[in-house]
This record gives C-alpha cells, sequence and structure tokens, in this order.
C-alpha cells in the first residue's frame, strides 16, 4: 500500500533529521538532550549516549526509507513525505530544545 510506503519515509525524514543533533554535539565532546537524561528530555546526556543515540535514529531512518517500499528519489511524493516529516520534527525540536538553549528569546540575532 503506498500511503504506508509513505508514513514509513516521512517517520524516516524525522528519524534523520533527529540524528543531526546528537550527532554533532556528540562529534564536538558537547553533552545534550536524549531520552536517557534526567528529567527525560531535559537533562543533558554524555556526548557518547549522543553518538550512540543518533546512529540509532541514522540506522531506524535508513531502514524506514531504504527498506520499505521502493523509495525514489524522483518521485515527489516520496521526497515530499520525507521533507515533511523532517521539517516538522526539526520545528518541534527547536521550540523545544530552544527553551534550554536561548532560541526562543524574541528579538534575538
Amino acid at each position: 500500500m503506498i500511503w504506508l510506503d509513505l508514513v514509513a519515509y516521512f517517520f524516516g525524514g524525522a528519524f534523520l533529521t533527529n540524528a543531526i543533533p546528537h550527532v554533532v554535539s556528540g562529534m564536538m565532546g558537547e553533552p545534550f538532550q536524549t531520552p536517557f537524561a534526567k528529567p527525560r528530555g531535559e537533562g543533558l546526556s554524555s556526548s557518547t549516549v549522543n553518538i550512540v543515540w543518533g546512529f540509532f535514529n541514522l540506522l531506524a531512518g535508513y531502514l524506514l526509507i531504504c527498506r520499505v517500499g521502493e523509495f525514489g528519489l524522483r518521485t515527489t511524493s516520496h521526497v515530499a513525505a520525507l521533507l515533511l516529516g523532517g521539517l516538522l520534527i526539526g520545528l518541534y525540536l527547536a521550540r523545544h530544545f530552544g527553551r534550554f538553549h536561548g532560541g526562543n528569546r524574541p528579538g534575538r540575532p
């Protein structure tokens, strides 16, 4: 069913987008929020935990995009689902983590 493939691509885009801050923070040696921190999603996890969590997200994104259906980079609905998943999780995470890192203050350059 094509709509199930699109749902998989949507969540694949979300997982790939979520991998970015965790892998980057981990590679920089910086702590960052993960689901394993206390309090969950608010406390900081070590850079090692962030690398592991980021690579888990990469694996999940790969499985959802490359192993479900036949993802086509030239198929507009496939790419749109992937980008929409990435955009929505990116906007949500920007708002969520902006509370901790000062990204939601008005007038900030």
